[in-house]
């Protein structure tokens, strides 16, 4: 929920700097039950989906299929693969026709997924997950867009699946996972001066979007750290930074973001971190004590993830301007140097408390930024005084020499 449509002004040294004259605030409910009904979640409501589904033919996962789909059951039960990969896919078509009723025009989905190998009668085989996703959200009526492709970082030590050094005994290992893009019918229209106003505090920095809308994402972390084996297992958790960074780059400041197969959490994590409502849907409710443990450990990831980007700009700016002087443009609410015009309001709230309000429903309190000691050259500005700095810059191409440090999530 927006809660900044105005914009007051105040002067910091000789120049005028506009900040936002009420902080965000951000509403978030858990829903249990069914993905395939989405019951609670009311028609062309939500702005982003971002999510990653149960994945067809990975072993752990059998029996949630089973469950849903008596032909899926009897599938693996007969050894049939492709039969039970295609029983296990309608079970998620189900869930993919629930989108299309509850996205709005315009609205896109993020849906993370990975292609499953398995042995089955003795014989090895590709289930192409995100192949068959894609299809049936083709067939639905979505418009695909360009996908990205992100590597999982691995301590095995093997890059090869099978055995032996001898021509066509061994496979290629599966290292990648795949986020579908795909929208509902045309672009998103912003008609109004206050969503025209919502998308330029959403903007992102240049240097963002040149490493973020690149097709093959390399630097993304694993799971959150503090989850149980278990806990990781059954929930097909996924980096929380993937569904942040998804949020930043298709949803608007107090957008709603929708994940259908919540798990312990990361999309809501996200959503919280980046000033965003959301609503998530569970069926496993073992899951819930690691989604609220998640929620906790919420504010103090959000505020380091804000420092590192804001030291990254910081550290870029100064790299760029050594090699191709003064940039042109300057953001009117921190006074900091940017590369475009699009970047000059843009706007980052930090969250700085998580209420409960009801059973599994949350808000979430923002104060604007302190943006004391953005600004690598030009006149420091402060905003309202909350949070605490971002470190000081260093590095060397928009990155610091050392990466500043997460905490584990």
């Amino acid at each position: 929920m927006n809660r900044s449509a105005n914009t007051a002004a105040s002067t910091a040294g000789d120049r005028m700097i506009s900040i936002p004259d009420a902080p965000l605030e951000t509403r978030h409910r858990i829903l249990w039950g069914d993905a395939t009904t989405l019951g609670g979640v009311a028609h062309a409501s939500v702005d982003l989906v971002v999510t990653s589904p149960p994945y067809p033919m990975i072993e752990m996962w059998d029996a949630i299929f089973a469950a849903q789909s008596p032909e899926a059951a009897t599938a693996l039960k007969d050894r049939n693969g492709m039969a039970a990969f295609e029983a296990m896919h309608r079970v998620l078509d189900r869930v993919w026709r629930q989108l299309w009723r509850v996205m709005h025009p315009g609205a896109l989905a993020c849906i993370n997924i990975g292609d499953a190998v398995r042995t089955i009668a003795d014989r090895f085989t590709l289930y192409p997950n995100h192949a068959r996703i894609l299809a049936a959200l083709v067939k639905i009526g979505f418009n695909p867009l360009p996908v990205v492709i992100w590597r999982k970082q691995t301590n095995a030590p093997n890059k090869f699946m099978g055995s032996g050094m001898l021509p066509a005994g061994a496979y290629v290992t599966l290292e990648h996972e795949f986020v579908l893009v795909v929208r509902k019918g045309d672009k998103r229209c912003f008609a109004t001066p206050a969503d025209k106003r919502r998308r330029q505090q959403s903007a992102f920095f240049w240097e963002e979007r040149n490493q973020w809308f690149s097709d093959v994402w390399f630097e993304l972390k694993g799971t959150r750290q503090h989850l149980s084996r278990s806990d990781r297992a059954r929930s097909g958790a996924f980096p929380v930074e993937l569904a942040y960074r998804l949020i930043c780059m298709y949803a608007l400041r107090g957008d709603t973001v929708l994940d259908p197969f919540l798990g312990t959490g990361s999309t809501m994590i996200a959503a919280m971190a980046a000033g965003r409502d959301s609503i998530g849907v569970e069926i496993d409710p073992s899951l819930k004590g690691a989604i609220h443990s998640g929620i906790d450990e919420m504010l103090a990831w959000a505020r380091a993830r804000i420092d590192q980007r804001l030291a990254a700009h910081n550290t870029f700016v100064a790299e760029r301007e050594k090699g191709h002087g003064p940039l042109r443009h300057r953001n009117v609410y921190y006074g900091f140097p940017v590369v475009t015009g699009q970047e000059t309001r843009l706007w980052i709230d930090r969250p700085v408390a998580v209420r409960s309000t009801g059973q599994d429903v949350y808000s979430v309190d923002y104060t604007p930024m302190n943006a004391e000691k953005t600004d690598p050259g030009g006149p420091k500005t402060k905003t309202a005084p909350t949070a605490s700095s971002p470190a000081k810059p260093a590095g060397r191409r928009g990155r610091p020499k050392r990466q500043l440090s997460l905490p584990e999530f």
